[in-house]
């Protein structure tokens, strides 16, 4: 029986630049509340779906914010996020893909906010 699924809920410094940031990386806003709720949105992309609280306060050196998104092929999504154009958002990076000790194939991506994504599966036995 599964239990569902987790979607975390980060912050965002500027939810404007968040959204076009996630929509460079395919991402499509099923939920857009700049203005209401305190500020908020939904981005989504096949089974990744991302929530977003506005925090125009944020530090992005002190934002601890985090995910891991557990994908069928992080080499292809590497390969295409590597490839984007990040340069419109300072704080933006892909960390290199590569096998870790603890048994999957990962790498990093830092959003404009900050907030620390890593993507990856299980390697194979």
């Amino acid at each position: 029986m599964s239990l569902g699924i987790a979607i975390p809920i980060l912050p965002a410094r500027d939810l404007k630049q968040t959204r076009e940031f996630y929509e460079l990386l395919s991402f499509c806003a099923t939920g857009w509340w700049p203005d209401a709720f305190g500020g908020y949105a939904i981005l989504v992309r096949d089974d990744l779906t991302m929530h977003f609280f506005s925090y125009p306060e944020l530090s992005p050196d002190d934002n601890y914010g985090q995910c891991y998104w557990r994908v069928v092929d992080p080499d292809q999504l590497y390969s295409e996020l590597s490839r984007a154009d990040l340069s419109a958002w300072p704080n933006a990076r892909v960390v290199p893909i590569e096998d870790k000790p603890w048994g999957t194939r990962e790498f990093a991506m830092l959003d404009p906010s900050s907030n620390l994504i890593r993507i990856g599966r299980r390697k194979a036995r």
